[in-house]
């Protein structure tokens, strides 16, 4: 519940920091490293949170981890946090730079579930048409479902086009149950 309100706010913080003194790009960098270090070590989050561990040993298990690869200002961004106890938070912290960078920058991310992978040139086309349609850059995330049987179900924001086969017999489906020539009893 904490990292919901604050670490967007401290997100903000840094991200204006990384404008004013034009290290927004090392920024991002940085936060993307930390996120997917996090992502990958689910221990490093739980030892994080936990009340048990003391502080001191937090911070060095943090100056071990993330010190030699992280810019100045990441790592006296770090050094804050620690010292105002916010550790725990440090991944939704990063999470939520990486959202407020790509709002900052026009990127939005678009999700493309397919029964096969896609080829190139196909995620080039929806890359492309969706750029002209949103008027913003896509990062195109695809997902393969075989559950769909066929076609695609494209999700960008909070828009969603469904033209999956499996869709399109459920509704043929619904459709039959629905037989106006059949007498229901």
């Amino acid at each position: 519940m904490l990292d919901i309100k604050v670490a967007p706010r401290y997100a903000k913080s840094l991200i204006d920091l990384g404008i004013e003194q034009n290290t927004l790009e090392h920024l991002y960098n940085d936060m993307q490293l930390i996120h997917q270090i996090c992502k990958e070590n689910p221990e490093l989050v739980l030892l994080l949170k936990s009340p048990i561990v003391r502080s001191d040993k937090k911070e060095s298990i943090l100056k071990e981890v993330f010190f030699d690869s992280l810019s100045l200002t990441s790592t006296t961004f770090i050094t804050l946090i620690l010292k105002k106890k916010r550790e725990a938070i440090l991944d939704a912290i990063a999470k939520a730079f990486i959202s407020q960078y790509k709002t900052h920058h026009n990127i939005k991310i678009a999700k493309v579930t397919t029964a096969i992978a896609l080829n190139d040139v196909q995620k080039n086309k929806i890359i492309s048409l969706l750029e002209k349609s949103e008027k913003a850059t896509i990062e195109l995330n695809e997902v393969v479902n075989p559950e769909i049987i066929g076609g695609m179900i494209l999700r960008v924001d909070d828009r969603q086009i469904d033209e999956s086969i499996k869709r399109k017999l459920n509704n043929l489906e619904m459709e039959f149950d629905d037989n106006p020539y059949v007498k229901e009893y």
